[in-house]
């Protein structure tokens, strides 16, 4: 087995087990609108076995980043709606990563004048970039009243609807890099003292109670997925000892016989750990070259690799990795910048 051996995820048979990661490219316009070049940025990387969105707010109290795309009124929907016929076009496969910042925002970046929602009201430390304002410091949100809980839901579930409405194949639960689904998960960021908040059983229920509405609204578990980041300490997330929550949500979301569970390598091990925990597909993610991509899938610990910024840089990664030709080194400074500039101007071989 190796990168090009196909695959069942899902609903889905695919054609390699090389998979896009969920990149935030700052690429929509100042309502959430992902601007056309984003069905030329995608679909050039469409020979992917599976594509995952950039993360994708499924509200408006969901954003919280400059330029970053919602799925949650008719223009973002049509908008996305492009990117996937490009895909689809060349064959492909594409998952919509559906991201709730939480607390990590700033009122520049907003289109409401809401404070942000966390499990908790403490702010995050850090500073994030608004484009009016420059660096600033993320906003002090406000703690979810426990009613408010399953509006929150809902908003993910519709997402769902919306995401495959806009032709998207699944989607994809962002529960890692600090954002509210991660909010909830950890120790740091989440003090509440009611059915959400204290236990490793309480603090993953809001994880699992949305992972099972999305699911409800895609209408098969074959096209929902998680990607789960432990240990990581991005956006000012912390745990003592993160493992131990992170086994209990494993083995609640297998029982949802869910499309994949997404890992990053955090370099504690977690990915080991939840092989063993998650009985379904694993995606593992995290700075691999294609000579240990080989070999982890060779070795059973991983069912598909998740590239990252080497696909930013090869939108024909498969094509380069068939030919062990050599591969351009991504430009950082053109991530998060509007335009076509380290976006869809990278050659190809």
């Amino acid at each position: 087995m190796n990168v090009f051996s196909p695959i069942n995820i899902g609903d889905f048979s695919l054609r390699n087990r090389i998979v896009m990661a969920p990149m935030t490219r700052s690429r929509a316009d100042a309502q959430g609108v992902i601007l056309p070049l984003a069905a030329e940025y995608y679909g050039a990387r469409a020979d992917a076995g599976l594509i995952i969105s950039e993360g994708i707010a499924p509200s408006a109290m969901g954003l919280g980043y400059a330029r970053s795309p919602g799925i949650y009124n008719d223009a973002q929907i049509a908008a996305w709606r492009k990117v996937t016929n490009a895909v689809h076009a060349r064959g492909g496969t594409i998952f919509a990563q559906i991201m709730h910042v939480g607390r990590i925002t700033h009122s520049a970046n907003r289109t409401i004048p809401d404070a942000p929602v966390a499990p908790s009201a403490i702010r995050a430390a850090g500073q994030m970039w608004t484009d009016a304002q420059g660096m600033q410091p993320n906003d002090m949100p406000r703690a979810l009243e426990l009613s408010e809980i399953p509006s929150v839901i809902y908003e993910y579930a519709q997402a769902t609807r919306n995401a495959l409405a806009a032709g998207f194949d699944g989607v994809e639960l962002h529960s890692a890099s600090g954002y509210l689904p991660n909010q909830f998960l950890s120790t740091s960021a989440n003090h509440r003292t009611d059915a959400y908040g204290g236990s490793s059983e309480n603090r993953i229920r809001f994880v699992v109670e949305t992972a099972t509405a999305m699911i409800a609204a895609a209408g098969s578990s074959g096209r929902v997925g998680m990607k789960l980041s432990p240990g990581m300490k991005f956006n000012d997330i912390a745990d003592e000892d993160p493992l131990p929550t992170f086994i209990a949500l494993a083995k609640a979301y297998a029982a949802l016989k869910p499309a994949y569970l997404h890992v990053m390598r955090t370099g504690i091990g977690s990915e080991t750990v939840l092989r063993e925990a998650f009985a379904g597909t694993l995606l593992v993610g995290g700075g691999f070259k294609k000579e240990e991509a080989d070999q982890t899938l060779a070795a059973g610990k991983a069912d598909a690799i998740v590239f990252g910024s080497t696909y930013v840089a090869n939108p024909d990664l498969v094509k380069r990795f068939e030919k062990n030709a050599p591969l351009n080194a991504p430009d950082q400074a053109s991530f998060y910048t509007p335009g076509a500039k380290g976006y869809t101007d990278y050659p190809l071989l």
